[in-house]
């Protein structure tokens, strides 16, 4: 994808991204959910009370990796979205596996279907993603990237997941998305509808 794909809205792209694979060497994975963490105003967003050490690939430029690590054990991919100096960035929450099966099955323990890489942190350790893929450009030849596919017939619309911190409006927002007919989403029983 172009890199002016990603300089758009959040919840735009994540609606978008569905759909598209994420392309890492012979592993080509389906995106099926995601979520938008927007700009500005979202309790949310990593970027509410501004730049950090952590934080700062979400500031742009937009179509580069976010990557950072949860709870000191998950890494999470995150596609940074907007203008340059607005800290925004959909969260890639699962992925349906195109190819590279056996290889994300070595980097997954052996499991199988969609343990494998439904969840945020499955998905980046079945693409074996660490910190050294933070401010990757996913719009450049190799390495990671974001490719065309084809967009889900139905989507689901719900909450986000794990924002108990943020304010209430931002906790209801319907910015998490998903493939309405994939059985690689996690939550499902939150999505309303």
């Amino acid at each position: 994808m172009p890199q002016q794909f990603y300089a758009r809205d959040a919840l735009d792209v994540a609606r978008d991204l569905l759909g598209k694979r994420l392309c890492r060497g012979a592993v080509r994975l389906r995106i099926t959910e995601v979520e938008a963490y927007r700009w500005p105003g979202d309790t949310a967003n990593h970027c509410r009370a501004g730049r950090t050490r952590r934080n700062e690939p979400m500031w742009g430029p937009a179509g580069c990796a976010y990557v950072y690590l949860c709870y000191g054990m998950h890494w999470m991919l995150n596609l940074v979205t907007g203008d340059t100096g607005e800290g925004a960035a959909v969260l890639i929450r699962s992925a349906e596996i195109e190819s590279g099966l056996a290889i994300v099955r070595r980097r997954r323990a052996g499991l199988q279907g969609p343990p494998l890489c439904a969840g945020p942190g499955r998905l980046a350790a079945a693409l074996g993603l660490d910190a050294r893929f933070n401010h990757h450009p996913l719009h450049v030849h190799g390495g990671l990237e974001v490719c065309e596919g084809e967009p889900p017939a139905a989507i689901l619309e719900g909450p986000r997941v794990g924002i108990d911190f943020a304010s209430p409006g931002d906790r209801k927002a319907p910015w998490r998305l998903a493939e309405a007919s994939s059985k690689w989403v996690t939550h499902r029983s939150r999505f309303q509808g």
